[in-house]
């Protein structure tokens, strides 16, 4: 039986946070959360760690998983919608900035 946790639209690009998820993508639900604890990207493994945590919760509410037994099956980070800023530069000219959002889905399987 599989359950998963999703969250959209956070304000990291999709690049960054995709080197902290291959990094946990495959590992059991405890190893997963001991590297992100010490991780170095502390601001992409906190959003990490709320997801696991938050999908770790919903096989708990649904009862029939052993929550030790865990193991992340999957971890998509997707584009989310690119926010369009502009920059003012000399001359009273301007050039555009493109903020980038993601798109988190995590699947948890148990092992």
């Amino acid at each position: 039986m599989q359950v998963q946790a999703k969250l959209g639209t956070i304000r990291i690009t999709p690049r960054k946070l995709g080197v902290v998820a291959d990094e946990i993508r495959g590992k059991g639900i405890n190893d997963a959360l001991n590297f992100l604890k010490f991780c170095p990207r502390q601001k992409t493994a906190k959003v990490f760690e709320v997801l696991l945590k938050s999908a770790v919760a919903n096989a708990d509410q649904k009862g029939t998983m052993d929550i030790d037994r865990l193991v992340v099956k999957k971890l998509l980070v997707g584009q989310g919608p690119t926010l369009k800023r502009f920059m003012t530069r000399a001359k009273g000219s301007a050039s555009g900035l493109l903020k980038r959002t993601a798109n988190i889905t995590v699947v948890l399987e148990e092992r």
